[in-house]
Order: structure tokens, then C-alpha cells, then sequence
């Protein structure tokens, strides 16, 4: 009889450890870390379906898209490297842009603006959802070039930083301020 209590409680066992490293392979998402989403996004001509912005903080809307800010990645959890730009199109809307981002993947990324400073290493990483942030999008791709609307209602230049943040894990995989141009 005892025998048989052990072989199951052994088997109890072997069950909960197996639960347990495949929910914690759900959560981790570690096969995330080797395979890259590559966006190519054009910038957009115009926001779709966006209605005319009331005056506010930018100017009127011109012949061509113009750089309103813009700023380099810095690297926080993970290596990040390209470029963040806002942009006024045409149409008067504006639209986040992140051009030649190189990042690792992972779970849950996601694109905020914050009116967090960034701060070079372990500093830096959690910080962005310390005061004010926007959730703009979940991440299209760890890598390339990518467009986000900004609301129009979204007053921008409240904002001073882009963060790449995992949400699964609050912690910045790399941010970049944004500089008015």
C-alpha cells in the first residue's frame, strides 16, 4: 500500500511541475525573443477616416507631411535602436512614426508616450508608467518602419518620451525623447 501512495503522490508531482513550466511558458512567450516581425509601412499621405483638427497646438494643415518632433532610441531591457517621429500629415492629423526600430520581440509590446524622461540603464526601465501615459497601440513589429495615429483629441506635446513597453512585464525594452523640431 505504501508503494502505491508514493507512486502517486510522485505522479501528483510530475503533474503540477508539468501545469507549472507549461503556464510559465504561456506567460514568458520565450520562443517570442527568436522570431521577428519585420513592418514596411509607408507614411500615410492622410489619416484614414480622421475628421478636421480644431486649432490647437500645431499649425495649419500644409502641402506636405512635416516633422513636428522627433528622437533616438536608447536601449532599457532589451537592445533598441531607430527612430521615433511626429508627424503633421496633409490633412492637418498627426501620427507617431517609428522608423528603421530594430528591438527584441516579446509579449505584450506596446507603444506609449509618456511625460516620463528617459534615462540611460536600469534607471530608465520603469519609469514610463510612473506619471502620464498614452497606450497608443499594441507594437506592430519588433523591426522596420511603423505608423500610429495620434487621437485627435491628444494633446501630444504633453508627451515627452516613446516607449517600446512590455506590458506583460512593465518594463521598457527602450525609449527615445522627443525633441520639438
Amino acid at each position: 500500500m505504501g508503494r502505491v501512495v508514493g507512486k502517486r503522490w510522485w505522479a501528483g508531482i510530475a503533474v503540477v511541475a508539468a501545469v507549472a513550466v507549461a503556464a510559465g511558458l504561456v506567460w514568458f512567450k520565450p520562443w517570442a525573443l527568436w522570431v521577428d516581425e519585420t513592418v514596411s509601412e509607408a507614411l500615410p499621405t492622410a489619416a484614414p477616416s480622421a475628421p478636421p483638427l480644431a486649432a490647437g497646438p500645431s499649425a495649419p494643415p500644409s502641402a506636405g507631411p512635416a516633422t513636428l518632433a522627433q528622437g533616438s532610441f536608447i536601449t532599457h531591457e532589451h537592445t533598441t535602436t531607430g527612430t521615433v517621429k511626429v508627424v503633421r500629415l496633409p490633412d492637418g492629423s498627426r501620427t507617431l512614426r517609428l522608423e528603421g526600430l530594430d528591438t527584441s520581440n516579446g509579449p505584450d509590446l506596446r507603444v506609449w508616450l509618456s511625460d516620463a524622461p528617459v534615462k540611460e540603464g536600469r534607471a530608465g526601465w520603469g519609469v514610463f508608467d510612473d506619471g502620464e501615459y498614452l497606450n497608443l497601440a499594441k507594437l506592430k513589429g519588433n523591426k522596420g518602419d511603423q505608423n500610429y495615429p495620434l487621437p485627435p483629441d491628444v494633446d501630444w506635446t504633453a508627451y515627452t518620451s516613446v516607449s517600446i513597453w512590455c506590458d506583460r512585464f512593465d518594463v521598457s525594452f527602450g525609449a527615445a525623447e522627443l525633441v520639438r523640431t
